[in-house]
Formats: C-alpha cells, structure tokens, sequence
C-alpha cells in the first residue's frame, strides 16, 4: 500500500465522510501525508450544494492533473456528491481522474484501488460493471470507460460500523443519519446523497461514548434534516436526551435541523441541559409563503415565526442563525419584501445568504423558469447582506460587559497569547489569558466580553 492525500470542500457532512475514508484506508493499510507530493493516491472530497465549492474542487483537480505527467502511478479520485450527483458528465473536464466515488460506495475503496491495474490510464480498471465476455470492442471499451465510476446508490449504506479517523481537535463530528427526504425543489442533496436512513441508536451511543473516551470535548450530530432523526421508534428528542446525560461530555450541538422537526419537548429539553449548545441554526430561505410553497419547505411564514418565539422562551440566550435564498424563480418584488420584513421581525444573529442559481436535475431547474434578472437578484442579495451585518452588529454588541463560558479551541492563530474558542451560544470568541493560567483545549473557561465585531467576540479570561 501506499500514501494517501485527502482535500475536503463543503460541508461538515463532507468533514465527517473524510474521516469515514480515512478509517476504511488506514483499515486496509494505506498511510496518511499532509503533503500532496508525497502521496500515491489523492482524495478530493466534493459538495455540489454550492456552484463556487463545486467549481473550486473541479479547478483544484485539473490542477492537479499536471502532477501525473511526471508520476503517471499516481491515483486521483474525487468523492462524495459532486460525483454523485453529477456522475460522468465530469469525465470530461477531468480527464486526469481515475476514480469518480458516490457517498454510499466509500467502503469499495480497497477493491477500487486493488483493481486499479494500470493507474492513470483510464479504462483498464477492474471495478464493478465492466462488460464481460463481449466481442463488441466498442461496448468494451464503454464498459472500461464507465469502470472508472464508483456511483451506485446503496440504501441501507449508513457506515455505522466503521471506526473514523478524527484529527486530534476538540469536536468530534458523529453523522446519525444520511440522505433527505424533504425534497426541496432547489437541492440537489437527495440527489447526491439519495433518500433518508438514519444509524442504529445503538452505534450512535457507541460513537458518542467513543469519542469521550478519546478525549473529545464537544459532539456536533450531522444530517441533512438531523432532526428526523427515526430509529424504531426512537426520535430525535429520545436521541439527544440520552445523549444530553451527565457524562465528561462538555457541550453537545446538532446540524442542521428543519424548522418543520422542531416541537416544545425538543427546545425545552435543550433549554434545560446545560451541555447544549444554546444555538439554533433554522433555515428560513425565504419569507414569502408563495415562494416557501414553490421551494416546498413545509412550513409558513406564521409557522416560522411560531418557533422563533417559541425558541427564545424555552432556550435561554438562544442565538439564532438562518439560510436565505433571493431571487428563487417567481419571486416577485412583494415576496422579497416578504424575505425582509421577516428578517426585521426575527433579527438573526447572523446568516448564510445566497442568489439562487439552479442546480442540474432538481425540480427547480427542470421545470422552475430562472426569471428574476441576474442585476435583480444581486442587489436583492446586497439588501439582505446589509441588513443582516447591521442585525449581527447589534447582537454581538449588546454581548458587550457580559460573562460568557468559552469552550478553548487552542491558541488564536496570529494573535500572539491569545486563544480562540466557542462561547454557548457558539459565537467566534478570541480572549486573552493572565500569565500562568493558560487553558488547554476542550477546557471551559468564564470570559468577560470587551469587544466585538458582527462576527466575533473579543475578551479577557476572568479568574475566579
């Protein structure tokens, strides 16, 4: 076996498939580098939620095409749900790829890699699906060709059984469950990562109780719509519950929930265990109950609302963040005032916002028409950042003389003795620290808030 090299762009779903990698490579005795000269093979991991991470991955790995001219053993492959979702119309561009690898084929990659007889050449690989016995040599050389793709969908594929390899940090990413069923008509999640199944109960214990036994401060759940989250009979409520228990666990958070999952058990459980992360991440994507139709979120606009209120009552110092999409097909100048007014009436701490632009083979761009002007929708997306940076200045400010618990990251890099961290409500926080009292990572530490930015809190450690 040789080195293996992995580059990840995306999501924390795509962190936590690269740790699932890693497991089944190191498992079949293949080494990991941090330097992509020294590798035998290369992995680079892909979202295709995003067009700028997608087209980033596609640039990276035409670069690194170049390295095969002087070293034709090399393997490339790119992973995950680019591939996936995309399949062989990317072999165009990336001639100099061997492997094109779905999110439920990762477990083949020892037998991908043993069949790899001439790497670098595609179409002699030995992969599943290759024509066998036929005399017609174009058929053959189609079969060889498609060999090079690694895509088939696996239903039942959760990777529960795997051991991942976590970089030493203080967070460990535990994925319960894979896939979406929500079937929104702009993503192309269910596409790549197909239909909903969630992990046994049973192993995602076993993988929380793991990582703090391996000295993991913090555990983030993953999913698509995590808060779905069935497992014969067990909802998300009993998961977290369980895992919310007193233990050395310090805090606990989940990514991302749908609005439409959320009920008064689950926040008022969240509110009352101090081990929560006090933050909700709610996608919103637009305010205008027509376009939240057409998006088919399942939820309105008074819904919504509904659970902020109901959020910030049951959670103490909640920090709310959100999704925004402007410019969906449709969306007329009253529907973007709608995204507005509810944007002023929530005033989030902060937001991932977004110009639609469609995704190939979703409902939206099949059969949506992309009508809202491009010069339109990149001064709707201007408002929307505007008002949010003036929202998220607001919410950090008034954190201003406030004493905050910050769960230590490590040392802030470039700023000298300071340290850098996640307060509850997991605001960015950088803070200095008395001589001879540095904290170590996965400690909790009380912080006094001196400064902020709309994006970052600024202190000092306070000694009790």
């Amino acid at each position: 076996m040789g080195r293996y090299f992995i580059e990840t762009y995306g999501c924390q779903m795509n962190l936590a498939d690269t740790e699932t990698m890693c497991g089944i490579l190191d498992g079949s005795g293949w080494s990991r580098t941090s330097e992509v000269k020294a590798a035998d093979l290369i992995v680079v991991n892909t979202c295709s939620v995003r067009e700028k991470a997608a087209e980033r991955a596609i640039g990276h790995l035409q670069s690194m095409a170049a390295l095969k001219k002087n070293r034709p053993e090399l393997i490339i492959a790119i992973a995950g749900c680019l591939p996936q979702h995309r399949g062989p119309d990317l072999a165009s561009r990336l001639p100099g790829v061997d492997l094109f690898i779905g999110p439920d084929n990762y477990r083949q990659l020892p037998e991908m890699l043993a069949g790899l007889t001439t790497p670098g050449s595609p179409g002699e690989h030995s992969g599943a699906g290759a024509a066998q016995g036929s005399d017609d040599g174009g058929e053959l050389e189609q079969a060889k060709e498609l060999d090079r793709f690694y895509l088939r969908p696996n239903k039942k594929e959760t990777y529960g059984d795997i051991n991942p390899v976590r970089e030493r940090n203080v967070n460990a990413w535990i994925s319960i469950m894979r896939g979406c069923d929500r079937l929104c008509t702009y993503c192309a999640v269910p596409l790549a990562r197909g239909r909903e199944r969630s992990l046994a109960a049973k192993d995602v214990i076993a993988a929380a109780e793991t990582a703090v036994v391996d000295g993991f401060s913090a555990i983030t759940l993953l999913g698509q719509a995590v808060t779905s989250y069935q497992d014969e009979g067990r909802d998300f409520t009993w998961l977290i519950d369980r895992l919310s228990r007193p233990s050395e666990l310090r805090r606990l958070w989940f990514l991302s929930p749908h609005p439409a999952d959320f009920n008064e058990e689950m926040l008022t459980l969240i509110g009352e265990r101090p081990v929560f992360t006090r933050h909700l991440h709610l996608p919103l994507q637009a305010g205008s109950n027509e376009v939240l139709d057409r998006m088919r979120r399942g939820y309105t606009r008074e819904e919504y609302l509904e659970l902020v209120e109901m959020a910030r009552r049951l959670i103490p110092d909640v920090a709310i963040t959100t999704d925004i999409i402007v410019g969906f097909p449709g969306e007329s100048a009253a529907d973007f005032r709608a995204t507005v007014s509810l944007m002023e009436a929530v005033r989030f701490d902060s937001a991932f916002m977004f110009a639609y632009s469609p995704r190939e083979r979703t409902y939206s761009a099949r059969f949506l028409e992309d009508d809202v002007p491009h010069e339109e929708k990149m001064a709707r997306l201007r408002e929307v950042i505007d008002l949010q940076e003036k929202h998220s200045w607001a919410s950090y400010r008034a954190l201003i003389g406030s004493t905050t618990e910050v769960l230590v990251k490590g040392p802030a890099k470039g700023e000298g003795e300071r340290y850098f961290g996640r307060c509850r409500s997991n605001r960015a926080t950088h803070f200095s620290v008395p001589e001879g009292k540095e904290p170590s990572p996965g400690d909790l530490v009380p912080v006094l808030v001196t400064d902020v930015t709309s994006h970052t809190l600024s202190g000092e450690m306070k000694i009790e």
